[in-house]
């Protein structure tokens, strides 16, 4: 299928590695012009050379903390005009409530919630006078089905969803369309992190770790990031322009509710 996307201009924020890196992927085999973003110029020039060895396709790269406003400026003065934006970030570290202090707060709050929110301000007036635009956040599963030591990541992201639900109901009629993708256990840094807390604290093996978290869905399996990147390419695709305001589990039917 010709996803219709081929020359728009897509912003992937964050996208030097894992999951973003997977979209940046995608999009670009898609034809689309991808800026990819990241704070280790090294790894951003890793991943371009990758990008271009799989699909072909030449992609510009951002050195820049998406967490801030200069990192969001920079990303915005090499793209100004973007058709496609995939918010992306690091997730905030995991704990229980009596394990976070209200630095962990703020920070959580600033990177997963505030920082999107601000590049959807940025770019939506001119997606909606160009008559296209497609949004997509990058959450987590966890926000449908949350862990006990996963509330900063979940209350962040929770709160962009919800502007994101929000914002769409006037940019849909304009062929914007804002939606999220929310990841459950994929082969990605992230989730090797989280293994490793495993390891620590129950004393199993790495390979252990991660056969339990694969083990906990029907699927019985781990996700692969290109999966993943495919899934985001559509909802940016020309195709996909009836689909707004929507948070799309990928958790391999982990998900137990109807809605």
């Amino acid at each position: 299928m010709d996803l219709g996307i081929k020359g728009r201009k897509a912003i992937v924020c964050a996208s030097s590695k894992g999951l973003g890196l997977a979209c940046a992927t995608s999009l670009a085999r898609e034809g689309a012009q991808v800026w990819i973003n990241g704070r280790d110029a090294g790894r951003l020039e890793e991943a371009a050379a990758g990008i271009l060895a799989a699909t072909g396709a030449t992609v510009h790269y951002v050195v820049g903390d998406m967490g801030t406003a200069d990192g969001r400026a920079a990303v915005l003065a090499a793209c100004p005009d973007p058709d496609i934006l995939v918010n992306n970030n690091h997730g905030p570290r995991a704990g229980r409530l009596e394990e976070v202090s209200e630095e962990d707060w703020a920070s959580a709050v600033a990177g997963n919630m505030l920082s999107p929110i601000a590049m959807m301000r940025a770019v939506i007036g001119g997606m909606r006078e160009r008559r296209f635009g497609r949004i997509v956040n990058i959450t987590s599963a966890q926000v449908k089905t949350p862990a006990v030591d996963m509330g900063l990541s979940v209350s962040a992201r929770a709160g962009l969803m919800a502007m994101a639900k929000v914002a769409q109901f006037d940019s849909v009629r304009d062929n914007v369309t804002i939606n999220n993708l929310l990841p459950g256990p994929f082969d990605t840094d992230r989730l090797a992190s989280l293994a490793q807390r495993y390891v620590a604290q129950d004393g199993i093996t790495l390979e252990e770790a991660y056969a339990r978290i694969g083990a906990r869905g029907p699927a019985g399996r781990i996700g692969q990031p290109a999966e993943f990147g495919d899934a985001c390419a559509f909802l940016c695709s020309a195709q996909a322009g009836f689909i707004s305001g929507q948070h799309l589990a990928l958790d391999g039917g982990a998900y137990p509710g109807l809605f």
